[in-house]
């Protein structure tokens, strides 16, 4: 009988082939007392019925690393363990339909070529050369990644416990976990049952990975993660005479993929409106089962399957397989440390990609745990990117039938999601929809991203190209350039730092200076030990013992998280107030004469400078004026209470008719803060990004007494950089740049484009980007030719160091 331990370093929950991983990568860096517990057996959720892809070009830079690991790793795990993987490089095709797919694909070929993934564009013609079985008929091009393949995902698991085994980890078959116990906000034990036994584990970490029962397992330990199950179908055929070895084949406009394995076709599908299941629980006895077929819901795939590929049409099915796979609100998996608490660990949630992700997934969560630090950037599937209102069973539920159907979707810049919208609304929310406003989706808030005219509106289209919208935003953007215009930020993170020592809690958390007087506003950065960014934030002194912190709508929580974290000992509260207060951004060079309509204060330098907050009157109601601006333009941010924020916004749309006032949505928010050469947070500075090099040293204060990251950011300078984040604009003024275009330096690819937008006072695409710099002056970094690609055009580009746009700041401080 297996004996189950009484106390464990770690206790991992899940023996899916993500759990495995995690015990395997953990017990590699020498951790001993690693137990993991699965509640039937290895593999029997979603891993055995995986089809096995291990494709290596993701979305981003990381998740790519992520991905070439995993590959590497599988390609080694039959020679380390003795069982077979199935694992074959035998390349990947992904074709498009539509010129827009042609344009998607001939852009990730260029994001290949930045990550380092070999890769070759394909005419229509040389798509049959590499697959003869396909039907060509309205194919566009396609795209041809070498080095991707297939695997057997139960085996490929089992191998990874064997391993884990072999350097000390105990895995358990049979068990059930029933609970998580909770003391001083840390998880301290594990409940189990198998069979009429029940225990507890006493443990130092917890680590979900309970796949399809993630969500039920954070529960257990007051940690939201997000995801819902989903129907996921496939068909097996009949062996199909004379097929032999073949490429993974991607058709997305026709929502279907396709692998060869022992002369059969697997054909699987990522249908645009999915199947939720298990939404009242999965049962009980779930092991190793497969859901009813459903022929009707596959059936359209089907028929497009046999056009596409008319071998189809002679092979009988074998197998019509229809499996419960777990999917995210973002589609994106969810990894890393909880916000919530600190010791406990996510894996879960990997939206059909669980087999290509799982490699890096566990290399990159052990080395986390084991150091304290994420080892890079992480940010695209970091848990605590998630809102707590995201574990509402309601909002899965509908999100998910058009999550699943993401993965094979156009994948356009800033595409919105359709389902489970209108969640979270600012105070001003109904009057900006009454004029015009047409509303995005960041962290579940409604935000204006344009306008248009309530009666003739233009929908929100997507696309690579100008989009009918593109004309409204460049509007927006004008008026904040030549006028004045009001944009909502309410939805941006509000968190009160209050007590005796909040000054001295936010000066060992933050860079920047905050002894500073009553009023004040500064721009500061959260760094890590490694001195990368880990936040990128302002903070207002609003008295001698309250500050208030603003961070990014969707960085919140985890801003929230990492304050909470690094509390200590520090007489301070710390509280989120981002509901309680609407923030309405007052922009451009008219702003001060706005103002001066609506309140009886002094707007002028001297009463109110750059960079100070007070008390102000407006209409009939109170609130607060913050002089900063993400624009680059003479402006102010109103805060004001809910209750009265109704009317503040009334009173400056009535005043502001004369002046032209214009509403402005988010896009012509971000168009304007790339002229200015702002960084965004998440894209040009993360957690690996180092302040100094992102050209944020002038927000540290060394001088002052320790803080997180002091010694790193001190190395630095005394080492030098080895790269500096630089501004480019295009020359042409036709192409559009939205991230991760490659940028040549003198011909040779040295980087990519962190984030990208229109300028359109400028009159080109602008990118950020950061480029390597050893031991050469700026001014050498700045002599040589720039070049930026786009679906696998190369257009020149001028390099800056300093703003394109008003690089004094003069505008501003005006």
């Amino acid at each position: 009988m297996t004996t189950i331990p009484t106390q464990a370093r770690v206790v991992i929950i899940g023996g899916g082939i993500v759990g495995c991983s995690v015990a395997y990568h953990l017990t590699k860096l020498g951790w001993r007392d690693v137990v993991l517990l699965e509640r039937k057996q290895l593999t029997s959720g979603t891993t055995w019925h995986a089809a096995g892809l291990i494709g290596q070009l993701r979305s981003s830079a990381n998740m790519t690393r992520l991905a070439k690991y995993t590959a590497d790793l599988y390609r080694g795990l039959e020679a380390e363990t003795g069982l077979a993987t199935g694992m074959r490089t035998v390349g990947s095709i992904s074709v498009a339909l539509t010129p827009e797919r042609r344009e998607e694909l001939y852009r990730n070929a260029s994001m290949a070529r930045a990550f380092g993934v070999p890769v070759e564009e394909l005419s229509p013609s040389e798509v049959k050369d590499r697959y003869p079985h396909m039907n060509i008929e309205g194919v566009t091009a396609g795209v041809w990644l070498p080095t991707d393949g297939q695997g057997d995902p139960a085996n490929i698991a089992l191998a990874l416990a064997k391993g884990a085994r072999a350097k000390g980890a105990q895995i358990v078959e049979g068990v059930k976990v029933t609970g998580i116990g909770m003391a001083g906000g840390l998880a301290r034990s594990v409940d189990w049952q198998m069979g009429e036994e029940r225990g507890s584990i006493t443990c130092e970490h917890v680590v979900n990975c309970a796949g399809m029962w993630g969500r039920e397992v954070g529960q257990m330990a007051g940690v939201t993660v997000p995801l819902q199950a989903c129907e996921h179908f496939y068909i097996v055929t009949e062996p199909v005479p004379g097929l032999t070895q073949m490429p993974v084949l991607r058709v997305p406009d026709e929502c279907a993929y396709y692998k060869e394995d022992a002369g059969k076709y697997l054909l699987g599908a990522f249908e645009p409106k999915a199947k939720p299941w298990g939404m009242n629980g999965i049962p009980e006895g779930f092991c190793f089962d497969q859901l009813p077929e459903d022929f009707d819901h596959f059936e359209p795939i089907l028929e497009r399957a046999v056009h596409r590929l008319p071998v189809l049409a002679e092979a009988g099915i074998h197998t019509f397989f229809n499996g419960p796979e777990s999917f995210t609100p973002d589609v994106a998996y969810n990894l890393g440390q909880s916000p919530e608490v600190a010791n406990f660990w996510v894996a879960a949630g990997f939206n059909s990609i669980g087999i290509q992700s799982a490699g890096g997934a566990g290399m990159a969560l052990a080395a986390w745990m084991d150091t304290g630090e994420k080892p890079f950037d992480l940010g695209d599937v970091d848990v605590a990117r998630n809102q707590p209102f995201q574990r509402n069973r309601r909002y899965l539920a509908a999100r998910a039938t058009e999550s699943l159907g993401l993965l094979y979707a156009d994948h356009f810049p800033y595409r919105q999601k359709t389902t489970a919208r209108g969640i979270r609304r600012s105070p001003f929310h109904a009057q900006l929809a009454a004029a015009g406003a047409v509303f995005g989706e960041a962290g579940g808030w409604e935000r204006p991203a344009y306008y248009s005219d309530p009666a003739n509106p233009v929908p929100y289209s997507h696309g690579w190209g100008r989009q009918p919208w593109f004309a409204s935003s460049a509007a927006e953007h004008a008026a904040i350039r030549a006028g004045v215009g009001a944009y909502d930020m309410s939805s941006f993170g509000k968190i009160r730092v209050e007590g005796a020592e909040a000054e001295a809690f936010l000066n060992h958390v933050c860079g920047a200076d905050l002894s500073v007087p009553v009023g004040r506003i500064v721009y500061t950065q959260f760094l890590n030990s490694h001195g990368g960014i880990e936040a990128d934030v302002t903070v207002t002194r609003l008295s001698e013992t309250v500050f208030l912190v603003v961070t990014p709508a969707v960085t919140r929580p985890r801003d929230q998280a990492w304050l909470r974290r690094h509390l200590g000992e520090w007489r301070a509260t710390i509280a989120d107030v981002t509901a309680g207060e609407g923030a309405l951004a007052i922009m451009g060079p008219r702003a001060r004469e706005l103002l001066a309509l609506v309140s009886p204060d002094d707007f002028s330098n001297a009463a109110h400078p750059f960079g100070h907050a007070r008390e102000v009157e407006i209409g009939m109601g109170l609130a607060r004026a913050h002089r900063v601006s993400y624009v680059g333009e003479l402006g102010w941010e109103i805060y004001v209470s809910s209750d009265m924020a109704g009317h503040v916004l009334e009173t400056v749309l009535e005043a502001g008719a004369d002046l032209g006032l214009r509403l402005v949505g988010m896009h012509a928010v971000d168009s304007c803060r790339i002229e200015k050469a702002f960084r965004h947070f998440g894209h040009d500075i993360t957690s690996e990004d180092h302040i100094l090099e992102a050209g944020l040293g002038f927000a540290v204060r060394t001088q002052k007494a320790d803080f997180i990251g002091r010694d790193a950011v001190l190395r630095k300078r005394e080492a030098g950089l080895s790269r500096r984040m630089v501004q480019l604009r295009l020359t042409d003024p036709e192409p559009l740049l939205y991230h991760n275009e490659p940028v040549l330096r003198d011909g040779r690819i040295v980087g990519h484009v962190t984030s990208g937008n229109y300028g359109h006072h400028l009159g080109g695409a602008i990118g950020m980007a950061y480029v390597p710099c050893e031991e050469e002056q700026p001014e050498a970094l700045l002599a040589s030719s720039y070049e930026i690609e786009v679906a696998g055009r190369r257009f020149a580009a001028i390099a800056s160091l300093a703003p394109l746009y008003d690089p004094r700041s003069e505008r501003m401080k005006a």
